[in-house]
C-alpha cells in the first residue's frame, strides 16, 4: 500500500504523507498543504480531523471498543479502581504497590483547600450552579501555588495529586454552598470516593453512612468517565495547554466546556426527560411512540452516541452496576420504572435497534446518581471529577512534547468583501 495520498487541485498534484496509528488507524497528514498549495481543509466541528497524536486512549466506535493505555475498559471496570486507573492514564502504566501507596498518600495529604479559599466560596450567590463555582475555584486554587503560576514543572506530581484530590473537595463545597449547608471537611480515614460522599452528604453532627455498594457504583462512574479521547472538553484542555497556560487553568477550561448541555449535561437531560414523562402521566409508552415520530419534537435522551455506532462499551458495564444498586438499595422510584421501560424498548424495538440507538453511559449513570441521592445539578460535576485524570494526561502530553506548537486553527472567511468606513453623519 502506498504511504502517500495524492491530491489534485487546479491541475497540480500534491503528495501528502499517510500516518498510521497503533491500531492501524489511517490519517492523511495535511500539515504542509497550505504552504505547498495555498489550500487548507475545511471540517466544521472537527468531526473528521485528527488534532493530535496521543498515547492515552483508543476508541473504535464501529465495534464498541474503549481502552485506556491499551487496557480494555471491561478489565479495568472489573479489576481496578478509579485512583489506580487515574495513575494508569496519567503516567502510562499500572502502578506498583509502592507507587500506588505513594500516589494515594499524596491525594490524602493534599485534599484540604487553603483556608483562605473559604472566602471565595462566600462570594458566590446561593443560586450559583456548582459547575460555575467549580471552574472558578479551580482557577483560584492555582493562585496559592506561585511556582505553578510561574510555569515551574519540578513538582508536577504534587500538583497532579492536588488537583485530583481537591477537585472533589471544591465540588462538595460548591454543592453545599448552593443549598446553604455548612462545609464538611474530608477525613483521612476515608478513601477517595467515600470521602467525596462524606463531604457531600454528612452533617456536622451526623456522618453519612458509607455503603460499600454506593461507593463502588460511584467509583465505577468516575472510572468509566476518566478519559474518552478528543471530545469537546479534552480538546479544549489541549488547546489551552498549548499556550503554556498552567495545569489548573487548562483543566478549568475543560470544566467550562463540559458544562455545556451537549457534552457533560447529557446525564442530567436523561433525568429531566424522565421527570417530564412522569409529570405528563405517561408510563413511557406514549413517549416511545412520539420519539419514533420525527414531527413530534420528542427526543430520546441517553440513547445513541456521536462516536459509538455500536453499543457503548461503558453502558454494558454500568447497566450491570445500575441493576445491582437498585436492588441493593431497594429503590422505589416511578422515574426508574419509566427508565426501565425505555431501556427495554430501545433494546427490542426494531425502530431503535435498526438505528443503533442503544442506551449509552449517560442513561445509566443518570439513573444511578438519582438512586444514590445525588442532586441533578451535581451530575455534570461528577462527570468533571471523573474526567480530571484524562484532562491532566492530555495536558502532560502537550507539556512534554518539545516540538509542541500553540493551537491555531484556520478558517474560511464568508463575511463582506472589501468595505470602507462611512462617517456616522452619512449613514442612513
Amino acid at each position: 500500500m502506498s504511504n502517500v495520498a495524492n491530491l489534485e487541485v487546479d491541475g497540480k498534484k500534491y503528495s501528502l504523507p499517510v500516518v498510521s496509528g497503533t491500531e492501524n488507524e489511517k490519517a492523511v497528514d495535511i500539515s504542509a498543504l497550505r504552504a505547498s498549495s495555498g489550500y487548507i481543509t475545511l471540517d466544521e466541528g472537527y468531526g473528521n480531523t485528527g488534532a493530535c497524536l496521543s498515547k492515552i486512549t483508543f476508541i473504535d466506535g464501529e465495534t464498541g471498543i474503549l481502552r485506556y493505555r491499551g487496557i480494555p475498559i471491561e478489565e479495568l471496570a472489573e479489576k481496578s479502581t478509579f485512583i489506580e486507573t487515574a495513575y494508569l492514564i496519567i503516567y502510562g502504566k499500572l502502578p506498583t504497590h509502592e507507587e500506588l501507596r505513594r500516589f494515594s498518600d499524596l491525594l490524602t495529604a493534599n485534599q484540604n483547600l487553603h483556608e483562605d479559599m473559604k472566602y471565595h466560596f462566600e462570594g458566590f450567590p446561593s443560586s450559583s450552579h456548582p459547575m460555575a463555582i467549580l471552574s472558578a475555584m479551580i482557577n483560584a486554587a492555582s493562585c496559592f501555588y506561585p511556582e505553578l503560576m510561574q510555569g515551574d514543572r519540578s513538582n508536577f506530581d504534587l500538583h497532579v495529586a492536588r488537583l485530583i484530590s481537591q477537585v472533589r473537595t471544591i465540588a462538595a463545597f460548591s454543592y453545599r454552598k448552593t443549598v446553604g449547608r455548612p462545609i464538611i471537611y474530608p477525613k483521612n480515614a476515608y478513601k477517595y470516593t467515600a470521602n467525596f460522599l462524606h463531604m457531600l452528604f454528612s452533617d456536622p453532627y451526623d456522618d453519612y453512612e458509607i455503603k460499600p455498594e454506593v461507593v463502588r457504583a460511584l467509583d465505577l462512574i468516575f472510572l468509566l468517565h476518566a478519559d474518552h479521547e478528543q471530545n469537546c472538553s479534552t480538546s479544549t484542555v489541549r488547546m489551552v495547554a498549548s499556550s503554556q497556560a498552567n495545569l489548573y487553568a487548562s483543566c478549568a477550561s475543560g470544566v467550562c466546556a463540559l458544562w455545556g448541555p451537549l457534552h457533560g449535561g447529557a446525564n442530567q437531560a436523561v433525568v429531566e426527560m424522565l421527570k417530564d414523562i412522569h409529570q405528563s402521566g405517561d408510563d413511557g409508552s406514549k413517549f416511545i411512540t412520539d420519539a419514533k415520530d420525527k414531527t413530534s419534537g420528542r427526543k430520546l435522551m441517553g440513547f445513541g452516541h456521536r462516536v459509538y455506532k455500536n453499543y457503548d462499551p461503558r453502558a454494558k458495564i454500568i447497566k450491570k452496576a445500575c441493576d445491582e444498586v437498585l436492588v441493593s438499595l431497594k429503590i422505589d422510584d416511578p422515574l426508574l420504572e419509566i427508565a426501565k421501560k425505555l431501556e427495554d424498548a430501545a433494546l427490542k424495538d426494531s425502530y431503535f435497534v435498526e438505528r443503533k440507538l442503544y442506551p449509552n453511559v449517560d442513561f445509566y449513570s443518570g439513573i444511578i446518581m438519582r438512586a444514590l441521592g445525588v442532586p441533578v445539578e451535581m451530575f455534570t460535576v461528577i462527570f468533571a471529577i471523573g474526567r480530571m485524570p484524562g484532562w491532566i494526561a492530555n495536558y502532560k502530553e502537550i507539556a512534554e512534547e518539545t516540538k509542541s506548537r500553540i493551537c491555531r486553527p484556520r478558517q474560511i472567511y464568508t463575511g463582506p468583501a472589501l468595505n470602507h468606513y462611512v462617517p456616522i453623519g452619512r449613514r442612513e
